[in-house]
Parts: structure tokens; C-alpha cells; sequence
């Protein structure tokens, strides 16, 4: 990774791309889960090595399953063979900052014997994980938090969960079901999941996460609306490839759009639960050509680089905010982003950090009690906080395309779910053509 701060290259022209992007974490982690609590050896092809799985994969290890480098099938990334064994305890679990690893290895680690800690990097220990451990109190399982509903805590795993019904509030986030369905299968008498509150958001999420518990032979009912159940029983071993990862696609599909170029991402899957196949939509609300066939997704910018903002609930898909924030900055007409409240407890306060950063850099971007408002101006370049967060890289590398100048602050947080970002923006902006439409002097808004 280059050093701390990176200037984002501004784009000499429309991009013309072939853009292959690593497997999706949301996959991985879950495979990796259910691969540690299966009958016998798992393989999981082409999975994202990135410091959110590195750090699940390592904390699977702390918990006695075998996670080792395989033989690649293709990506040039080693395969996980996954070896599942008695859960032990007495260990220590470094979360980082990944929602994935806080959230679904607690119900895991009460499956072993002993006392698991659990901590992670400073900004985790202020997302929200009170209502699933919460759930794991009501199912029987040892908990203790200091009753703050946050990093660290402590649980006491006893080899065993009783299990059955539980009433739960996930409206700050689908993880807290998903966490109970991944394990649920293996608690004595499995999990009903009852959510109670506002809308759960990142619906999507929750439908991966039934999709994937039943690759591995659980038995999950999800036909009531807002009630999981999954019956107790054995997980098989699973032999799967990961799908390339959609919504880190969306800085590359973006630029189509900022330079009125072309992106194409091969492998792009026909059915997918993952939130990030909601970009198709979304880009071409934003005026884009979008085709998906046999050979991936491509998408195409107006010749001019224009092109209209909208107005859009992301409330199943908020993860793609940040990147459909600067390109609602960088469009003629303004947006409006509802749907979003919760994003405020990701790795950062996301919309805070959108609203301050674009705003330094001469936006108009309003926050609401779910959402923005952005209103396009002209933008000039300067420092662009990240706040320790993936998606704000992304979304700083977007604007970066129209904006001479713009300076990424701690571009290699990015490695929390793409380790390659910076030389797979290098490599997409390598071949684009030396046109008028953007140049290196000036910025389109």
C-alpha cells in the first residue's frame, strides 16, 4: 500500500475498463462461520483475503478450528481449507473493526469451553452489539458486558447453548439475526429470531445469510415476516466459490458515470442476495446504460459525463451510501438519501463524516434525521478525512476522478475489505483515452 495519504488521480478522459474484483467479505465470513461449525473439512474457493476475513479467519484459529492456504483455482488467491474441531475457550478475540467478526462469533464462542474475550480497534468499542448479547443472555449463553452494550465483553462459553425463542430489536443492525442464525443450528434446541422495533435494515444481509445456513444442510423457516427459525441439527462440510464482491464495485461502476466512460466487471452473478446488485438500479436512475449478460456487468456514462441526481431510499443497501453520495456531488441536479439513520453506527457516524468532508471541500450537503441532502457546486480539492473507514476511501476516489487535489487521509483503511483498491484504480485509469472531457486543470462541479 503507498503511503498514509494519497492523492486520488484525477481522470484525463472517459475509462474504458475490465475490472476483476476479489470475492465478496459478507460470503467469506459467513462461510467461513459455518465452515468452523460443520461435521468435516470445508473448502472455500477464491475467498477475499482482506483485514476483515484475515482477522475472522484468525479468530476461528483462537477457537480451535484449522483455517490453512489451499492450492488457488483461479484469482491468484489461496483457497481455505477449514477444518472444524471442539471449540475451546481461553482465548482472546481481536475484532478489529469489522461488524462481522464482533457480531457473529460471540454466539460461537458460547459454543466453547472456557471464557472468550472479545475487543477490538478503538472506533469498534462504540459500535452498537447490546441487543445481540442481549439474545444470547435470553438463550441461555454467559455474558458480561459491564452493561454497556459495547466492546470488550466476556463470554463464558460452557461447550453448550440451550437455545429457543428470542425477541430481539436489530433495527441498528441485520447482524444481530444473522449472528444467531449462523450459529443457530448447533444450539440445543436451534433459534427463533423475533424481531421487534423499526425496520431491520440491510434486508438483503439477512437473506444471504438463510441462503448460505441452508447450503451447509440447516433447516431455516423465514416464510413469517420479521421470524427466523432455524431447527437444531448438524451443518455439512461446503465446497464453494465466493462471488466477486458487488459493492465494492461501486467506486469502479461510478467512474463510468463521473467520465462518461465504460466499466465492465466480469463474473458478475445472474441471482445474487448480495446488497451490492442493487447498483444496477441505482446507476441507472443516475442515467447510466447497464447491461448484465453471461460475461458480467457493464456499465456506461453519457458521452458527456453528465448526468441527473435522484432521490432514493437505501435503507436494504446503505453500505453503497457513501459512493452514491459523491456521485449525487458531482451530478446536475440535486439528490436526496433517505432511508439511512442507521449508518451512523458503521465503522464511523457515515453520514456526519460525508456531510463534514464534502462540505471542506466546497459542497452543500445537508444532514437529515435518515439521510442527506446534496446539493452539486463546484468542488475544490483538499484534505478528505476517512475516519478509519473503507467506504469513505471509496467515495473520496470518486469524487477525486472530477476534482483535481483531492488527498485521501489513511488511504490503507481501505484494506479492510480490498487490500488492492489503490492499484486497481491505478491499473482502471491506466487506458483511459486523452479526451477534453475531463482535464487535469479543472473539475466538473
Amino acid at each position: 500500500m503507498p503511503s498514509a495519504d494519497w492523492t486520488s488521480p484525477v481522470a484525463r478522459g472517459p475509462v474504458d475498463a475490465t475490472v476483476v474484483l476479489p470475492g465478496s467479505k459478507s460470503l467469506t465470513n459467513r462461510y467461513l462461520v459455518l465452515a468452523a461449525l460443520a461435521t468435516a473439512p470445508s473448502r472455500i474457493r477464491r475467498p477475499l483475503h482482506s483485514r476483515d476475513t484475515l482477522l475472522m479467519a484468525q479468530a476461528l484459529r483462537d477457537l480451535g478450528a484449522g483455517v490453512e492456504d489451499a492450492t488457488s483455482t483461479g484469482a491468484g488467491v489461496a483457497d481455505w481449507i477449514v477444518t472444524p474441531a471442539t471449540l475451546r475457550g481461553h482465548t482472546r478475540i481481536d475484532v478489529g473493526l469489522a461488524g462481522t467478526v464482533m457480531r457473529f462469533l460471540p454466539p460461537v464462542a458460547a459454543l466453547a469451553s472456557g471464557p472468550v474475550e472479545f475487543d477490538g480497534d478503538p472506533q469498534a468499542r462504540v459500535r452498537p452489539m447490546g441487543p445481540v448479547l442481549q439474545a444470547l443472555r435470553d438463550l441461555g449463553a454467559q455474558v458480561d458486558d459491564g452493561g454497556r452494550g459495547t466492546l470488550p465483553f466476556t463470554v463464558g462459553g460452557t461447550g453448550a447453548v440451550p437455545g429457543g425463542e428470542v425477541v430481539i430489536d436489530a433495527s441498528a443492525s441485520s447482524q444481530f439475526v444473522s449472528a444467531l442464525l449462523l450459529a443457530g443450528a448447533r444450539f440445543e434446541h436451534g433459534v427463533t429470531v423475533r424481531h421487534s422495533g423499526a425496520p431491520v435494515p440491510s434486508l438483503p444481509h439477512i437473506e444471504m445469510t438463510v441462503e448460505v445456513v441452508r447450503d451447509a444442510g440447516g433447516v431455516v423457516d423465514d416464510s413469517e415476516p420479521n421470524v427466523w427459525h432455524v431447527e437444531p441439527s448438524s451443518l455439512n462440510a461446503l465446497d464453494v466459490a465466493v462471488e466477486p464482491d458487488l459493492s465494492n464495485a461501486g467506486a469502479f461502476l461510478a467512474a463510468a458515470l463521473v467520465t462518461g466512460g465504460r466499466v465492465h466487471v466480469p463474473d458478475w452473478p445472474q441471482w445474487t442476495t448480495q446488497a451490492g446488485d442493487a447498483l444496477r438500479e441505482i446507476l441507472t436512475q443516475f442515467g447510466a446504460m447497464v447491461t448484465l449478460d453471461r460475461a458480467g456487468l457493464t456499465v456506461t456514462g453519457s458521452r458527456a459525463g453528465a448526468y441527473p441526481g435522484l432521490d432514493i431510499d437505501l435503507h436494504d443497501v446503505a453500505e453503497l451510501t457513501p459512493v452514491v453520495v459523491a456521485l449525487a456531488a458531482l451530478a446536475d441536479s440535486p439528490s436526496t438519501i433517505r432511508g439511512v439513520a442507521h449508518i451512523r453506527g458503521h465503522e464511523t457516524d457515515r453520514l456526519a463524516a460525508l456531510a463534514t468532508e464534502l462540505n471542506r471541500l466546497g459542497g452543500d450537503v445537508t444532514q437529515t434525521p435518515d439521510g442527506l441532502v446534496i446539493r452539486p457546486r463546484t468542488l475544490h480539492g483538499g484534505l478528505f478525512h476517512t475516519y478509519a473507514d473503507h467506504r469513505m476511501v471509496m467515495a473520496a476516489a470518486v469524487l477525486g476522478l472530477a476534482v483535481p487535489g483531492v488527498v485521501v487521509e489513511d488511504v490503507q483503511t481501505v484494506a479492510k475489505t480490498l487490500p488492492t483498491f489503490v492499484d486497481l484504480w491505478a491499473g482502471m485509469l491506466a487506458g483511459t483515452a486523452q479526451t477534453s472531457a475531463v482535464s487535469a486543470g479543472e473539475s466538473r462541479r
